[in-house]
């Protein structure tokens, strides 16, 4: 795979699209002045944060194994933070939480053919030692924050990379996962619902016990609130 480090980029995982020879890539940027979340948010790229996008191509991978990517790139994440010290939650589907704040997001662009994915994208930011906005310090948290002290960004982003090649499974990434059991709360548009978390299936969807009944919710669908 080849890697590549910028200064500076509106957004890794729009510079991989645009520079898509066909190979696998990856891309890393100290800045990102576009960064992307999840549904259409923003994402905040300030100095000392890791920053990154993975670009891969396939042959053969199956749609319907989609979770797979991932679960991957989450539990690459917190295998990479537990090297730290630190203790790891995930917040279904693609959040990673420590002391009950935001520390990584994940968003995954994914291209599809004839009912297989024949390219993915994975955009991953980790607070590291970037500073966390006054609008944003209650939900979210670095690694400095974390640790009480500044980490050296190229040894995260060495053990990340090596993590990432690790090939985790629905049980690795269930793993991190401590509130199966507990009461959640699901958020679609204006409209919340309390439900019992039980479990996350092979394709990532959620099992809930709403007032008696068994359901299984897409990500797509709605966020969850721990």
């Amino acid at each position: 795979m080849k890697i590549i480090e910028l200064e500076e980029v509106g957004s890794t995982s729009e510079y991989c699209k645009q520079n898509d020879c066909g190979e696998d890539l990856c891309v890393f940027a100290k800045r990102q002045t576009a960064g992307k979340g999840t549904k259409g948010r923003s994402f905040i790229s300030l100095d000392g944060g890791l920053y990154v996008s993975i670009m891969r191509h396939f042959d053969d991978f199956p749609a319907e194994n989609a979770f797979k990517i991932m679960v991957n790139g989450c539990v690459a994440v917190c295998r990479t933070l537990e090297k730290f010290g630190i203790m790891p939650v995930i917040r279904w589907a693609n959040d990673v939480l420590v002391n009950g704040k935001k520390i990584c997001g994940t968003l995954i662009e994914n291209t599809f053919s004839n009912g297989k994915i024949v390219r993915s994208i994975v955009g991953i930011g980790i607070n590291v030692n970037n500073g966390i906005s006054d609008e944003i310090k209650e939900i979210a948290t670095s690694i400095k924050e974390a640790t009480g002290k500044k980490i050296d960004l190229e040894e995260v982003k060495t053990a990340f990379l090596e993590n990432l090649e690790k090939g985790f499974t629905i049980e690795d990434y269930k793993r991190y996962i401590n509130w199966f059991g507990r009461k959640v709360t699901l958020k679609t548009g204006e409209e919340e619902r309390v439900v019992n978390a039980l479990n996350v299936t092979e394709n990532g969807r959620l099992l809930v016990d709403w007032c008696g009944n068994m359901l299984e919710i897409s990500a797509a669908e709605v966020s969850l609130r721990l």
